[in-house]
């Protein structure tokens, strides 16, 4: 008889999307940050202009929005801090997967990183660690909501993935996925915080869109609830984006020959450019999600193959 599956512990999980409610601040914020250009209001860090981080008067900047925004996002990075220590101790007390605990380590890992390279481009004044530190924070953003999923009841439920549901040249393509918007987002970055590769963010985005589509169409044609689930996702994520970089292109740039002269620092510019990033993360974190399930397909199908191999083989001696 078969082992049966760990407990699946509710509370761990439901801290898990708490985390990645919280980890939204500080992200949503550092976005914020790098549209004002405020990522060097302060030169100093971990403190802020000399102050203790906690003790810094952060209300009275409310009229200097580069300083109080700035130093909101620092705070915000704190709240995830402990956040993530606390998702540790939870998960540590009630898991009772090993790789699970390990996981939850490797968050808090990733978020005293995160800080540490938010510092650095601070202390080095450096528009590549801002950009890099962006795209960290959407790799950080996937990671907690991978998290939540392998902790979700759904997750330990074998017959939802016993079954591959396409070929594995098609399941490579959605496994591919991710790091084709992750190269997308980079090339996003460039142009956001260096004013270069434009035209490759373009067909970057024409790239993306025909095989994100092609994914999506895909897994919602599947009959796996959690594969069709994740193509809704891409599908919605996908379209937001489309539509939030049309926004973002026209706050942005001038058009004189067509009368549109743009104001720079304009709120609508400042709220398509931070959605755009924010939208572009969604993305990622969706096609991340597909990845996720598919692989637990793969890895279950690989399992059924195996018990079955098994069980047809002939027993030694009774040929």
């Amino acid at each position: 008889m078969s082992q049966s599956a760990p407990q699946v512990d509710r509370f761990v999980h439901r801290f898990a999307v708490a985390t990645c409610v919280v980890a939204l601040l500080p992200i949503g914020i550092g976005t914020l940050v790098t549209t004002l250009r405020a990522g060097m209001a302060f030169a100093d860090w971990p403190t802020s202009d000399g102050h203790n981080m906690l003790l810094y008067p952060w209300l009275n900047d409310i009229r200097h929005t580069d300083r109080f925004t700035e130093h909101g996002h620092r705070l915000a990075g704190m709240i995830i801090g402990v956040t993530s220590i606390a998702l540790v101790a939870v998960t540590f007390m009630r898991e009772q997967r090993r790789w699970v605990r390990i996981y939850s380590v490797g968050i808090l890992l990733a978020v005293i990183a995160q800080g540490l390279l938010g510092g650095a481009r601070v202390l080095l004044d450096a528009s590549l660690l801002a950009m890099v530190h962006s795209i960290t924070g959407a790799l950080f953003f996937s990671l907690c909501v991978a998290f939540a999923v392998v902790t979700s009841r759904h997750w330990n439920d074998s017959t939802e993935y016993r079954v591959m549901p396409f070929g594995r040249s098609a399941a490579f393509v959605v496994l591919a996925l991710p790091l084709l918007v992750l190269g997308q987002y980079w090339m996003g970055g460039m142009f956001r915080h260096m004013g270069r590769m434009m035209f490759e963010h373009l067909a970057g985005a024409a790239i993306v869109a025909i095989v994100g589509l092609a994914c999506s169409v895909l897994l919602i044609r599947t009959g796996t609830s959690a594969l069709r689930r994740s193509g809704q996702l891409i599908l919605a994520a996908l379209a937001l984006q489309l539509c939030l970089g049309v926004g973002a292109w026209v706050t942005k740039l001038n058009v004189p020959a067509l009368g549109w002269v743009v104001s720079t620092g304009s709120p609508a510019a400042v709220i398509f450019r931070g959605s755009h990033t924010i939208g572009g993360m969604l993305l990622l974190t969706s096609t991340v999600l597909a990845a996720v399930h598919v692989g637990r397909c793969l890895s279950c199908q690989a399992v059924v193959n195996h018990l079955t191999t098994e069980s047809t083989r002939p027993v030694e001696g009774l040929a």
